[in-house]
């Protein structure tokens, strides 16, 4: 039977003229900073995010496990929100790493100035200072929530008020752009550092960067080598990051068509009775939230399953929908048989 995986964007595999990029890269050993499509991925990815420089990283969690380190010593406080990868997806490197802890503002505060200051601890005798805030776009959790480029630029600016580093989590950042239409500099303007990554979306098999001032990447390189990221003729990997740039960055909107074409077959099954929850925000990319208020979650995910859908428990009874390059132009009504086909089966 055929079906449709929407568990995650990562799950893609490298295209055929993806394939023929990475065979024909020119590689060199980037532990010497030598190979050259490396270094053209790390400029033209800068380039992308108004950056002065990028640093290419096996994964996301190692792109934000060294901002981490770069802008805290342990002991310090770092700001972020509920359900945020750095606290929730990378298996506790933030503590194990940094010995830095959290103080999580509610998703539903949007990092509003007021839940900020809340969250901020100065450097009393008492408490652990406060020297970073991180900010995830698009968020992970809640349906892949967008920040706009004036919801970004007050957040840097609150930060700046209160002498903090500002780290963006962005991996799926080009989400983002495509759904407001808008470059992905905007989104980052100000932002000390800041994450992308080329598996999530863009279809690249692995890879991460990191970018920031020169001075700042320097000394991310040495913490890439001390974290156990350095690679060698790394440039077949880079090459797909760089097919992915060039040429997969146009098409995420077709994800977001996608996911909406679910969020709104979801929606009208709720007006037809069924025990349904959704989560889809209004500037929408390409997740889908649902929760089914009624029976357990791994029961649901596994009668989808036997449908054709696989999807992936969030917890809190949620269940995700992923769109992405391998998802197929059906995907969507594929999952919304599904999901009605449980709503509404004989008793």
């Amino acid at each position: 039977m055929s079906g449709c995986d929407l568990r995650s964007d990562t799950l893609t595999k490298p295209t055929q003229a993806m394939l023929k990029a990475m065979f024909a890269a020119e590689v060199g050993d980037d532990a010497f900073a030598e190979d050259p499509t490396v270094r053209r991925l790390e400029e033209q990815t800068a380039a992308l995010l108004g950056m002065e420089k990028a640093l290419f990283v096996p994964s996301g969690t190692m792109a934000n496990q060294i901002a981490l380190a770069l802008h805290t010593r342990p002991g310090d406080s770092v700001i972020a929100e509920v359900g945020a990868h750095c606290v929730v997806f990378e298996a506790g490197a933030s503590a194990a790493l940094s010995g830095v802890q959290f103080e999580l503002i509610p998703r539903s505060e949007l990092l509003s100035d007021q839940a900020i200051d809340a969250a901020f601890r100065g450097d009393a005798l008492h408490t652990s200072e406060t020297t970073l805030l991180v900010v995830e776009n698009t968020h992970n959790v809640g349906g892949g929530r967008v920040l706009d480029v004036a919801a970004t630029r007050r957040i840097v600016a609150k930060a700046r008020d209160l002498n903090l580093a500002v780290h963006c989590d962005g991996a799926r950042l080009w989400h983002a752009a495509a759904a407001l239409a808008v470059p992905e500099r905007d989104l980052v303007a100000g932002f000390t550092t800041v994450a992308v990554c080329f598996s999530k979306g863009l279809g690249a098999p692995a890879g991460s960067a990191l970018c920031g001032p020169a001075p700042l990447i320097h000394r991310a390189r040495k913490l890439r080598k001390m974290f156990g990221g350095g690679m060698r003729q790394v440039g077949y990997l880079a090459a797909a990051g760089l097919y992915a740039l060039e040429h997969h960055r146009s098409r995420l909107v077709q994800d977001h068509l996608q996911a909406a074409t679910l969020a709104t077959g979801l929606q009208a099954l709720q007006g037809q009775g069924a025990q349904l929850e959704v989560a889809y925000p209004e500037v929408g990319t390409n997740m889908v939230y649902l929760r089914f208020t009624q029976g357990a979650p791994g029961a649901h995910i596994q009668e989808l399953a036997r449908r054709g859908v696989r999807m992936i428990d969030m917890g809190g009874g949620w269940i995700r929908a992923v769109f992405h390059l391998d998802a197929g132009d059906d995907s969507a009504r594929m999952a919304l048989r599904a999901v009605e086909a449980i709503c509404f089966k004989p008793a």
